[in-house]
């Protein structure tokens, strides 16, 4: 029985292309599971970028900086990126051209699955010139849910592209990509969130010390707990309606921290908790998010059938402007462009009674949100071209607990810290 193994490469900008990444190990593992062959399929991740030159690692390191910190300054990060180019240029690619020849001969990978525009474009070539390109195969996923993304994106030189939607595929038409190397999938989301959750809303949020018949808001301050929740979650303390709140810090413990001094002054129960790696039983619990437009998070919402407010009060990148735009104008999501708005929003907002079972609109591929598996069986056809003629499990049309399988674990272990009522403030006792 022969073995195969995939590599897939991504970088720890923020926790998109991480999530995307756990999400495709997944789905390999559910498509080798049931394919007749019975392969022995190893994955692999590996952040790349940062490990490539302490240079890389410094642009990383910037990056989640500015996205914690300064992010009305994340424009000039993207104008500079996209201008000088720095992930196809002739000197980065001697910096970072020793260390992924040691990482292909270390890994020997059957195929690469780059899921972050800064990977493709030196992976292609170090392929090339080794003339390894002709035994690995290099596939690329676009995580980014329309057009306005980074060029990086555009890679000629790989086998297949996978994007979103046909915003994405126009894009990269015109960026000189061949039509017949893009396919249109939708958006690799974990197949636990078309699951339903191991966990039910009324266990999850008692076990935060929260009451399961309140209005539930989540702030999501994203993988690096940046943005402006510490100002919305102000403006929700002021709100008349009986609510409560989920606050996600991210890897930002200042926030944590700030956060858990103030809630101490509000009868807003509050359960302050870090970054959380279960995010599918989190997103089933709540009524509403407010969040960045990153566009995994997004996606798993939608999912999750769960409603969205975009925190635009500082204006996002050109990738995240194109999700709020998108989803907006289809009434899937609310836009907070001034720390007042949310007041506004939970005052006219009413939960949905059975969401998992509304249907999402078929504009732009909105509703392919289930593309891990269709992305998983490409990857695993160039291993063995069986897997392109595999008929696929049903899509879900929702999350019905009666009708749909029981989820699977997640890769990553829940860190037992992240949900205990110790976390939680304004919260009876």
């Amino acid at each position: 029985m022969p073995n195969f193994k995939v590599c897939l490469c991504f970088s720890d900008t923020g926790g998109g292309h991480r999530s995307a990444v756990d999400a495709l190990e997944a789905a390999i593992a559910n498509v080798v599971a049931e394919h007749p062959a019975q392969h022995v399929v190893e994955t692999c991740n590996e952040n790349i970028i940062e490990k490539t030159h302490p240079i890389n690692r410094g642009f990383v390191d910037l990056y989640n900086y500015i996205l914690r910190h300064h992010q009305s300054a994340m424009r000039y990060y993207y104008w500079w990126i996209e201008t000088f180019r720095p992930n196809n240029s002739e000197f980065g690619y001697k910096l970072v051209k020793p260390w992924i020849e040691k990482f292909l001969e270390r890994e020997k990978p059957d195929v690469l699955v780059s899921v972050h525009p800064m990977c493709n474009h030196y992976l292609a070539r170090v392929l090339k010139d080794t003339g390894k390109d002709r035994e690995i195969k290099l596939i690329t996923v676009v995580t980014d849910p329309n057009g306005n993304f980074w060029r990086g994106w555009s890679c000629p030189e790989a086998e297949v592209t996978f994007v979103p939607n046909e915003l994405g595929r126009k894009q990269l038409i015109e960026w000189g990509v061949p039509a017949e190397r893009i396919r249109v999938v939708g958006m690799p989301v974990h197949p636990d969130f078309s699951r339903p959750s191991p966990i039910s809303r009324e266990d999850f949020l008692k076990h935060l010390r929260l009451d399961p018949n309140k209005l539930t808001i989540c702030l999501n301050s994203g993988w690096a707990g940046g943005g402006n929740t510490l100002a919305i979650y102000r403006q929700l303390a002021k709100s008349e309606r009986d609510v409560q709140v989920i606050f996600l810090c991210g890897h930002n413990e200042a926030l944590y921290n700030e956060v858990k001094a103030e809630s101490q002054a509000h009868k807003l129960a509050t359960a302050v908790l870090p970054f959380h790696d279960r995010m599918a039983d989190l997103m089933n619990a709540v009524d509403l998010m407010v969040t960045k437009a990153g566009g995994l998070t997004t996606f798993e919402a939608l999912a999750r059938k769960l409603p969205l407010a975009f925190d635009i009060i500082t204006k996002p990148m050109p990738q995240e402007m194109g999700t709020v735009e998108l989803l907006v104008e289809k009434k899937l999501a609310y836009p907070l462009e001034r720390v007042e708005d949310i007041l506004e929003v939970i005052e006219e907002f009413t939960p949905y009674l059975n969401r998992q079972r509304r249907v999402l609109p078929h504009t732009r591929q909105l509703d392919k949100v289930y593309a891990s598996d269709e992305i998983a069986r490409t990857i695993l056809s160039y291993c063995d071209p069986t897997y392109a003629t595999a008929v696929a499990e049903s899509e879900p049309d929702g999350c019905d607990t009666e009708t749909t399988k029981t989820a699977t674990p997640q890769v990553s272990q829940v860190n037992s810290g992240m949900i205990s009522a110790q976390n939680v403030t304004g919260a009876k006792q």
